[in-house]
């Protein structure tokens, strides 16, 4: 009995070493990559947007990024906030909002990412408390060889 007992918290403590294990190289295989960024925002009600440029809905947690830059599905964290890329405009591949408000060469090179908010009001709130360049990490897409899907 006490050989028994002793395999079986054996097979219990290899199982769970092989577990973290997998889950380690899990996330080593999607590394994260950080990036001085300017946030910009946008709003359902501004030029009467409702949906992404694909048809996806937009929905508080969305954004806008330059895909070359960012790929579509990624998560851009912003401190404790998780942004996913969903949307792009002309105006973030320009990357004219850190070109412009940029005071020095990292600023003006920074990549765009146009946050969406549900209203003006919001947006507006958002913008007065935070800066607009920030550090953020970024996630790649769950997988690449699936299509990402930008609603979870």
């Amino acid at each position: 009995m006490p050989g028994l007992i002793f395999l079986v918290g054996f097979l219990v403590v290899a199982t769970s070493d092989a577990v973290i294990q997998r889950q380690s190289a899990k996330n080593q295989a999607q590394p994260k990559q950080t990036a001085i960024v300017r946030v910009t925002t946008y709003y359902q009600q501004e030029g009467g947007r409702l949906a992404a440029y694909n048809g996806i809905r937009l929905r508080e947690g969305h954004c806008a990024v330059d895909p070359h830059k960012i790929p579509y599905g990624s998560r851009i964290r912003l401190g404790n906030e998780e942004l996913v890329a969903v949307d792009t405009g002309p105006a973030v591949v320009s990357r004219k909002a850190a070109r412009l408000s940029g005071h020095n060469p990292v600023e003006r090179n920074a990549v765009v990412v146009d946050r969406f908010f549900e209203s003006r009001a919001q947006a507006k709130a958002w913008e007065k408390s935070h800066p607009h360049f920030l550090v953020a990490q970024i996630l790649p897409p769950p997988s690449a060889g699936k299509p990402n899907d930008p609603k979870s």
